[in-house]
C-alpha cells in the first residue's frame, strides 16, 4: 500500500536484543537454581497422588493433624497433615505417575544424591509406611465441632527411616537438593500402594 498508513511494524533489531535478552535472563534465573539446587516456596498439588521415599529424616518442630484435602480421584478425602520446621532428608526420591493421551504412562522422577534441607514443610499423606522415633511427644485433643482442630500430636525432634509415603500436597517454604537428577521413564502402569 502505497499511501496507507502503516501500522503495528516492528523494529528488528531491538526487538530481536529484547528477545534475546529476555532469554538470557530466564536462563540465568534457572541456572542459579540449578547450580545452588535451591527453590524458594515450592508447592506440588492438586496433580493427584505421588510417592515420596527417602532413606531418613531428621527434623524438628514436628505437628501431626487430622485433614480432609482433595486427591486425583476425589474431593474430599481423610489424610494426615504433617508439619514440620526444618528437616534434613537422606535418599530423597520424589516420583508420579501420568496416563499420556495415547494411553501410555510415565513417571517423572526427582532424586537428590546428597542431603535435602527443608524449612516450611507441609505435606498431606494418605498412606506412610516408615519407622519413626519422637523427642518430647505429647497429644492434645479439643471438644470442638471443627474436625481438623479435635486432636493434634506434636515433638520437639522427629526421626524417620526407610520411609514411603503416598502424597497429595506438598509444600516447602525453602528447599536445597544437593546432586538434584530429574528424569522420565515410560512404564506399563501406575503403581498401586496396598494399604
Amino acid at each position: 500500500m502505497e499511501n496507507g498508513i502503516s501500522v503495528g511494524t516492528v523494529r528488528k533489531k531491538p526487538f530481536i536484543f529484547a528477545l534475546l535478552g529476555g532469554l538470557m535472563a530466564m536462563l540465568l534465573l534457572i541456572g542459579s537454581f540449578g547450580l545452588s539446587g535451591t527453590a524458594l516456596a515450592l508447592p506440588l498439588g492438586g496433580i493427584g497422588d505421588f510417592i515420596v521415599e527417602f532413606d531418613e529424616l531428621q527434623g524438628s518442630g514436628f505437628q501431626l493433624l487430622p485433614h480432609i484435602g482433595e486427591t486425583g480421584d476425589s474431593a474430599q478425602a481423610p489424610m494426615v497433615r504433617n508439619k514440620m520446621d526444618n528437616a534434613t532428608i537422606k535418599g530423597l526420591h520424589i516420583y508420579k505417575d501420568l496416563k499420556l493421551p495415547g494411553g501410555k504412562w510415565v513417571r517423572f522422577h526427582i532424586r537428590s544424591e546428597g542431603e535435602a534441607t527443608v524449612q516450611g514443610l507441609i505435606q498431606d499423606a494418605r498412606f506412610i509406611k516408615a519407622n519413626l522415633s519422637f523427642q518430647e511427644l505429647h497429644i492434645k485433643e479439643k471438644n470442638t465441632d471443627d474436625f481438623s482442630n479435635n486432636w493434634t500430636q506434636e515433638a520437639g525432634t522427629i526421626s524417620i527411616t526407610e520411609a514411603k509415603l503416598v502424597t497429595d500436597y506438598l509444600f516447602q517454604s525453602m528447599v536445597s537438593l544437593k546432586g538434584a537428577k530429574i528424569s522420565v521413564e515410560f512404564i506399563d502402569g501406575p503403581e498401586r500402594i496396598e494399604q
